[in-house]
């Protein structure tokens, strides 16, 4: 399977997120800059974390019009797996390709530490490999993740059970029902503020994050040994 890691101006996660494609999932991936006007050749889109052109006007804001955004879109459309990593929540969040927004922390701080999540949701392209309400520890790091949505917007992600992702315990940010990560309708656009990528090797503390990286493949490899 082969990833693309979008990278804005400002992009700080990055090679985090290279990392653990390449070394800890051990599957091919390459940077694409957001100049790029083509992700032919990809299955998978990943948008790492950081402050994408200064977090100006606000988070992911700017990055939604970049050149590349269309292609993430268009790859969304086409039922790719995207996955949107806290600044890539945000701007998942301003391309309209997931629903709600993102606010200012309740504590008016930058956060970074190690949370415990609850898997909500393991019937998933983004968590087959976990258990049904598995507690795992991915780190947040980020000044706007207090997820916030109307509720008939709430209603809708759990009805629908989109809701993946749960902080369990301590909610760091205020978001609203412990949100820390949601998909998208087709179940292909995940976006979550926790950095599973800084949680693929025990060298950091915690590998509970590369089992997302492992149902993306396998769920990939699935879909296309029935395609084939």
């Amino acid at each position: 399977m082969k990833f693309a890691v979008i990278v804005f101006p400002g992009s700080n996660c990055d090679a985090d997120m290279y990392h653990a494609i390449k070394d800890s999932l051990g599957e091919e991936v390459e940077y694409v800059p957001h100049t790029a006007s083509s992700l032919e050749g990809f299955d998978g889109i990943l948008l790492p974390g950081g402050f994408s052109y200064g977090d100006y006007l606000r988070s992911g804001a700017i990055a939604r019009f970049s050149n590349i955004m269309p292609e993430v879109i268009r790859a969304a459309e086409a039922g790719k797996p995207v996955l949107g990593v806290c600044n890539g929540f945000q701007i998942l969040l301003e391309a309209g390709l997931l629903p709600g927004a993102m606010r200012r922390n309740d504590s008016l701080q930058f956060i970074c530490k190690t949370t415990k999540l609850k898997v909500e949701n393991s019937n998933t392209q983004f968590t087959n490999a976990y258990n049904e309400e598995e507690t795992i520890r991915i780190p947040v790091a980020h000044g706007e993740g207090n997820y916030y949505c109307d509720e008939k917007t709430l209603s809708v992600l759990k009805e629908n059970n989109r809701i993946v992702f749960t902080y369990a315990g301590e909610n760091p940010n205020g978001s609203v029902e412990d949100i820390a990560g949601i998909m998208n309708e087709q179940g292909n656009v995940l976006g979550m503020m926790p950095h599973p990528e800084r949680a693929a090797d025990e060298l950091l503390g915690s590998k509970d994050g590369l089992k997302l990286f492992q149902s993306i493949v396998k769920s990939w490899r699935e879909s296309n040994a029935i395609n084939a």
